[in-house]
């Protein structure tokens, strides 16, 4: 793991800050020197959490496109070193009752967001001849599962905007991987368990052992603080050689 001050002189912004990976990843990078913008749409938490770090908090919904090209937006991203992509949502439905809006939204936030702000901050990155480019994906963007057509397509998408970052940064110090995780422990996850038991017809004390962990070796769930500890290693000099890579932190599913 990176030392104490690894990333000291650098600027980190994290989307989704509020809470879960982002919060875990927010705490974990400030604890190694990095300067923190912590971004959400929930503006009180975000602020709480920016204080925690120390740090800037910025109140923006990634859903609308607008705040995310003015100019004070991409002068604010211009001076991000570290840019995490964690910001996301879920909807559980097959796909003949998954509303229109519903896809779109999903996808502007988890999809065309993350392509917004790289595009925002690679001059930044490049000028400085640095930038670590780490996208919050899912094990879900290796695998597919039923009744999430709009998440699956988002993270799959985001795999491929993060490969196509890491070669076309490369001769400029930036690199750009995704971090995998299966069901981590958050609220996200949390809220899916009443649509997923009515879903799959299962009482929702079974969710847990019968849908999310049925594919994972390891029986539980990810912590946030084991996301956030990968994310900071990518996010340190000593993963410079590491970029246009899929970190699977899912308990053994993708070994099957």
């Amino acid at each position: 793991m990176p030392g104490d001050g690894a990333l000291r002189g650098r600027t980190a912004l994290v989307t989704g800050g509020a809470g879960g990976i982002g919060a875990a990843a927010a705490r974990e990078l400030a604890g190694l020197g990095a300067e923190v913008i912590v971004a959400d749409c929930d503006a009180a938490g975000a602020a709480a959490v920016a204080r925690e770090v120390g740090g800037d908090s910025w109140a923006v919904d990634l859903g609308d496109a607008d705040q995310l090209t003015d100019g004070a937006a991409e002068r604010m991203l211009g001076r991000v070193d570290i840019l995490v992509n964690n910001a996301g949502l879920q909807h559980v439905a097959p796909i003949e009752e998954f509303g229109r809006e519903q896809f779109r939204t999903m996808l502007a936030v988890m999809l065309e967001a993350p392509f917004l702000l790289v595009r925002a901050a690679l001059p930044g990155m490049y000028e400085r001849g640095f930038g670590r480019v780490v996208n919050i994906s899912s094990v879900h963007g290796m695998r597919a599962s039923a009744y999430k057509s709009a998440y699956v397509a988002a993270k799959h998408g985001l795999e491929g905007l993060s490969k196509v970052t890491a070669i076309e940064g490369a001769a400029h110090g930036v690199t750009s991987n995704c971090v995998n995780p299966g069901y981590v422990r958050t609220p996200l996850v949390e809220r899916q368990i009443a649509q997923q038991a009515a879903l799959h017809g299962i009482p929702e004390s079974e969710v847990l052992e019968r849908v999310m962990l049925a594919e994972s070796a390891v029986k539980r769930l990810v912590e946030p603080a084991e996301v956030a500890s990968l994310v900071a290693w990518l996010a340190s000099d000593s993963a410079a050689m590491v970029t246009g890579s899929s970190y699977a932190m899912d308990g053994g599913w993708t070994a099957h």
